[in-house]
C-alpha cells in the first residue's frame, strides 16, 4: 500500500517522473517510486506554507527520517519513509540529505550569487536524486554518465518552472538575459554528451527523456522560458519516452 501511495503522490505532483517510472521494469519501480516520492515531499516543503519556520521544520523532519534510516534502527511510520528505508544505504542517505540542504535555498528565496552557485544547486538536487536512484538500482560506477543527463534534466525542469517562480517574486536565474539563458541551455546539452551509463542506471535515467528537446528549444529561442512557451505536445512526449525505454537512447 505504501508503494501505491508513493506512485499516486508522484502521479499527481510530478507526472513526468511518474511516466518515466512506469516505463521502467516493474522491479525498478519499487526503487524509483520511494525515491521520487521523497523528492516530491522535500521539493514542495518550501512552497506549501508562507512561514519559513514551518518549512524548515518540514525539511528537518525528512532529515531526521534519513538519520534514522542511516542508524539502522526503527524509522518513523510514513507512507514514503516505510518504503524508502529498505532501498537506501549510507551513501544514498548522504546524497538525499545533501539534496534537502540545497532545498533550504527555496525557503530563503534568495537569488543565486552567480552561475557556479546555480550549477551547484542543480547538481545537489537533480544530480543527487538520480545518482541516488541509480545506486539504489545497483549501479556501482558510471557516476559522471548519470550526473551529466541528470543535471541537464534538472536545468530543463527549472526552465519550465521559471514563470511560476517569477510569479512568486523570486529571481530564479543568476542572469536572465537571453544570451545567458541560451548559454545555460548549451551547457545543459553539452552535459548530455557522456559515455553510456551502466545498465543498472538506465531505469533512473528515463526521467531525463525530455531534457534534450526542451534545451534545444531554449537554444533556438531563449524568450520561450520567461514567456512560459516551453514544452512539447503530448504525442512527442509519449514518443520520446517510448523511444528511450525501448531503445535505451
Amino acid at each position: 500500500m505504501s508503494l501505491q501511495s508513493c506512485a499516486e503522490l508522484i502521479r499527481r505532483a510530478d507526472p513526468d517522473r511518474f511516466r518515466a517510472a512506469m516505463a521502467a521494469p516493474p522491479a525498478a519501480r519499487a526503487v524509483l517510486f520511494p525515491i521520487f516520492a521523497f523528492n516530491v515531499e522535500v521539493a514542495r516543503a518550501p512552497w506549501v506554507t508562507a512561514e519559513p519556520m514551518i518549512a524548515e521544520m518540514r525539511l528537518q523532519w525528512w532529515r531526521d527520517v534519513l538519520e534514522e534510516i542511516a542508524g539502522g534502527g526503527p524509522v518513523r511510520r510514513h507512507e514514503v519513509a516505510d518504503v524508502l528505508a529498505p532501498v537506501l544505504d549510507a551513501e544514498g542517505v548522504r546524497l538525499l540529505d545533501t539534496l534537502i540542504a540545497a532545498r533550504r535555498r527555496d525557503i530563503e528565496a534568495q537569488p543565486f550569487e552567480d552561475e557556479a552557485a546555480f550549477a551547484d544547486y542543480i547538481e545537489a538536487t537533480s544530480g543527487n536524486l538520480l545518482w541516488a536512484a541509480a545506486r539504489a538500482l545497483g549501479a556501482t560506477g558510471g557516476e559522471a554518465a548519470v550526473r551529466g543527463p541528470a543535471w541537464a534534466a534538472g536545468l530543463a525542469n527549472w526552465f519550465l518552472a521559471i514563470p511560476e517562480l517569477e510569479a512568486r517574486g523570486t529571481r530564479p536565474l543568476p542572469d536572465g538575459r537571453p544570451e545567458a539563458v541560451r548559454a545555460l541551455a548549451e551547457t545543459g546539452l553539452s552535459r548530455l554528451s557522456v559515455p553510456p551509463p551502466p545498465p543498472e542506471a538506465r531505469p533512473a535515467l528515463l526521467a531525463t527523456w525530455r531534457a534534450r528537446p526542451l534545451l534545444r528549444q531554449v537554444c533556438r529561442d531563449p524568450g520561450r522560458v520567461a514567456a512560459g512557451r516551453l514544452g512539447q505536445s503530448e504525442f512527442r512526449r509519449r514518443i520520446g519516452l517510448m523511444s528511450r525505454a525501448v531503445f535505451g537512447r
